[in-house]
């Protein structure tokens, strides 16, 4: 895979108007509410790990 991945939609008002942002890797602009948010990749879970093990009991 050469491209990078894109954002299908704006995490904060789900609209679709999206461009690369000036800041840098990973950065976006919305322009339909104005937000500029920015993605990272953290990495892959091992097998048979979620990320809500905090121990608790589950509800």
């Amino acid at each position: 895979m050469s491209e990078r991945a894109a954002p299908f939609y704006c995490p904060y008002c789900g609209d679709e108007d999206l461009f690369p942002h000036e800041q840098g890797h990973g950065a976006w602009e919305c322009r339909a509410c104005s937000r500029a948010f920015q993605l990272k990749f953290l990495g892959l879970l091992a097998p048979g790990t979620s990320s809500n093990q905090a121990g608790g009991e589950e509800i």
